[in-house]
């Protein structure tokens, strides 16, 4: 399964996606920089079933913030401690491996129903 879900997460579009360093995005897969600048050059393409289960989720982030969210407004959503997180932010929980509650957000926030 996750063989052809990997042909599809592109490690850059997800990064820049989420508006994130190689630094950060590699602190968020539990993987070196070096690794990620690695996948991004197709020097390597990531293979461990756990780091792609994360970048597919991240990349459902992606896709779903985009359709709410211009770029910045991602980014601050990401980024701002919200209530619904209990204070987190969308990236803390990402970093704690909890991103249902991150897509939830969004989802309710593109079906309207807010949180």
């Amino acid at each position: 399964m996750f063989a052809t879900v990997s042909s599809r997460l592109n490690p850059i579009e997800i990064r820049q996606g989420l508006a994130l360093s190689q630094e950060r995005l590699g602190a968020l897969l539990r993987i070196s920089p070096k690794t990620v600048s690695r996948w991004e050059r197709a020097e390597r393409r990531p293979t461990d079933e756990d780091v792609l289960r994360k970048m597919a989720k991240l990349r459902e982030i992606v896709d779903l913030g985009s359709r709410i969210y211009r770029p910045e407004g991602l980014k601050e959503f990401l980024s701002t401690p919200l209530p619904v997180f209990g204070g987190r932010s969308g990236l803390d929980l990402i970093g704690l491996g909890e991103f249902e509650p991150v897509i939830a957000a969004l989802a309710a926030d593109f079906e309207g129903t807010g949180f």
